[in-house]
């Protein structure tokens, strides 16, 4: 669980990335959720768009793919989500995250 300080400095860090992936008005399948996860274990940081035609809002694509990668939502703003999740070994964040 991030703290609200944590949360903050990943939110800055976010500010510079460009989203990776775009759900659209297909399901989020099984597909989804690996790719998601796999780019989750080699970036840490990501932002994802969701596009107007998409059945699901930010918030809720936002849980499902949290939930399906073991991911934590650091924020949902718009149409855009961005996740984070830690590596096991020589995070890049270390610093931000104050560890």
């Amino acid at each position: 669980m991030l703290t609200s300080k944590q949360r903050a400095a990943l939110r800055g860090a976010a500010n510079t990335i460009d989203p990776v992936f775009q759900i659209g008005k297909g399901e989020i399948d099984d597909s989804v959720k690996t790719a998601v996860a796999d780019c989750l274990a080699a970036r840490e940081l990501i932002k994802i768009k969701v596009l107007e035609n998409s059945p699901y809002t930010a918030r809720e694509a936002a849980d499902l793919l949290a939930e399906a990668t073991g991911a934590e939502c650091v924020q949902v703003i718009g149409r855009k989500l961005v996740l984070f999740l830690k590596k096991k070994k020589e995070s890049a964040y270390l610093a931000l995250l104050g560890k």
